[in-house]
Order: structure tokens, then C-alpha cells, then sequence
């Protein structure tokens, strides 16, 4: 099993669904079975007959349920089957994946490459804050399948790197964050791109299938059919809920303090802004902990090295 628990295949006895039971091109049964991957989530059961079979899906699920090795497997399903478009330029992916974050589309990829080892269909990455000319040579060179984030996918787009002339799969990963991180605008500009909806088999997932969201899906796909999964529970059983109402100079003693009455070993910290990171980050370093910032304006690199340490 992998350790991203929102993308792995859920082999839990109370999820009867095998993976085995769609029908599922060799190439990606071959590194499903090598991943030991045998029973499907909720998502992915109730999905997976509806996309597998070519039609739209607007799935609601929350993270970690599964739904990225949802659409991946349908994505690689109707590439392996159905033909290029006829004339394809090398420049031209033949299937989108859009994701809010740099984060999640690095982690799609990496789930990607484990499900398409055997597919030979090329993946390529874009995401901003690092890589940039790597990323446009990767485009310029061909790619079959394009995950990114909205800004450096559209940067490269109208730089003419690459175009959308032969989407033939669209997937949107949490499409109620697009909205929320101000991408909407964006996604619509690349949408209205692509062939018209009929032509392309579309795929959008959202931890809620809010008005504005379901909106998105009927304007830009073809009649997506709904699947909706409902937690049964809003926090997981080993989550400790608790509230506290300090001052806001009790706030920083009241941390400590917490951070060794539980003695910690992995703690994650949630700041408002940048300068509250930063002052944060002092009284723990003062205090002897291994801490370290996350914000918007820490290059990748440092981003990622600080993710690998944490």
C-alpha cells in the first residue's frame, strides 16, 4: 500500500467491488496487480462503469477516497482504445488533467506513472514555481497525457507550446478548490479550447457538487451523470477534536504548551498569513523544535525538500 491514502486502491473487505470485474485494458491490470491492488473504493465502483463505458461522470468525494486512481484508470482506458485524433501534431496531449494545487498535480503524476508503465503513453508535468524551461521542453518534445495547475498550463498555452486541438479526455480534480483559489476564469478559458464536449470524454470530481459547480460540469461536458458519495463521518476514527479561546498573547504559550504535554513528533500548524508563519516559526525554533514555513512564495524546491523532511 501506498502512504498517499487518497489514491490507493482500498483492499478493505467491506468494499466487494474488484478491480478485476471492469473491463479494464491489459496494460493497466498489469500495474494494478503489481501495485497489490485488488478492491475498489465507493468512488471508484460507482464511477468506474460510467466512465469505463465512455460517458461524462461529475463525481462528489471527499480526499482520500480514492477518486484519483479513478480517473486516471479511465483516462489510460480510452487512450489505449480509442485512435488519436487524425492529423495530431506531436504538440497536441490528447488528454488534460487539471488540479488547483502544485502539490496534488505532483502527486497525480506520480500515481500516473505507476498505473501507465505499461501503456506507453508519455505523461508531462506543469506546474509553477520551478522547472520552467524543463517543463516547456517536455511539451515542445510531446506528450499524450498533460497534468498541471491552471496558471502554468495556460502560461505555456499561450506561449503556443502546446494546444488543445486533440483533447480527447478532460479531467478537473477538485473543482470546488478552482473556484475557491480564484482558477475559475482560467478553467473556462481552457475549456472553451478543446473540442466541444461530445467529441471528448470529460471527468470532474469535487469534495462538494456545489450550484456553481454543477454548473461548470453541464456547461462544459456532455450530460455528466451524477455520482455522489456521502461520509459517513466528518472526522476519522482516531481524529481528537478540541477548541481553545485564548488571548491572542496566551496563543503562542498555549501552543507550547500543547506541543509538550502530547509530545509531539509530527505536528502540522495552520497560520493566517505569512508574517504570523514566520513569527511562529521563531518561538519554535527558540524553543527546540525542527520546524519549517510552507507558504506561497517558498520556491519548489525548497517546498518539496521541505515535505520530504516532514
Amino acid at each position: 500500500m501506498r502512504n498517499s491514502t487518497d489514491n490507493k486502491l482500498n483492499t478493505d473487505s467491506q468494499h466487494l467491488t474488484e478491480i478485476t470485474s471492469f473491463d479494464i485494458p491489459e496494460q493497466l491490470l498489469k500495474s494494478i496487480a503489481e501495485s497489490g491492488f485488488t478492491h475498489c473504493t465507493p468512488i471508484q465502483a460507482e464511477t468506474l462503469p460510467i466512465s469505463l463505458t465512455g460517458h461524462d461522470v461529475a463525481g462528489q468525494a471527499q480526499t482520500g477516497t480514492g477518486k484519483t486512481i479513478a480517473f486516471l484508470i479511465a483516462t489510460y482506458a480510452h487512450l489505449l482504445r480509442e485512435q488519436p485524433v487524425e492529423g495530431r501534431k506531436k504538440n497536441q496531449p490528447r488528454a488534460i488533467i487539471i488540479a488547483p494545487t502544485r502539490e496534488l498535480a505532483i502527486q497525480i503524476h506520480k500515481d500516473a506513472e505507476t498505473l501507465g508503465k505499461y501503456t506507453g503513453l508519455q505523461l508531462g508535468l506543469a506546474f509553477g514555481g520551478t522547472g520552467y524551461d524543463q517543463q516547456r521542453k517536455q511539451l515542445e518534445q510531446g506528450v499524450d497525457i498533460l497534468i498541471g495547475t491552471p496558471g502554468r498550463v495556460i502560461d505555456f498555452f499561450k506561449q503556443h507550446i502546446f494546444n488543445l486541438k486533440a483533447i480527447q479526455v478532460m479531467v478537473l480534480d477538485e473543482a470546488d478548490r478552482m473556484f475557491d483559489l480564484g482558477f475559475i476564469t482560467d478553467i473556462r478559458y481552457l475549456l472553451r479550447r478543446m473540442p466541444s464536449p461530445e467529441k471528448r470524454l470529460n471527468m470532474l470530481f469535487s469534495a462538494t457538487l456545489s450550484f456553481r459547480v454543477a454548473e461548470l460540469a453541464y456547461e462544459h461536458m456532455n450530460n455528466p451523470k451524477q455520482v455522489v458519495i456521502e461520509s459517513k463521518q466528518i472526522t476519522a476514527d482516531r481524529v481528537e477534536e478540541a477548541i481553545y479561546f485564548p488571548a491572542k498573547e496566551e496563543k503562542i504559550p498555549l501552543l507550547l504548551g500543547l506541543l509538550k504535554d502530547h509530545d509531539v513528533t509530527r505536528t502540522m500548524i495552520f497560520v493566517n498569513t505569512k508574517r504570523v508563519a514566520e513569527d511562529v516559526h521563531g518561538y519554535l525554533i527558540a524553543n527546540g523544535y525542527d520546524a519549517g514555513v510552507l507558504s506561497g512564495d517558498v520556491p519548489q524546491k525548497k517546498r518539496s525538500s521541505l515535505l520530504k523532511r516532514f
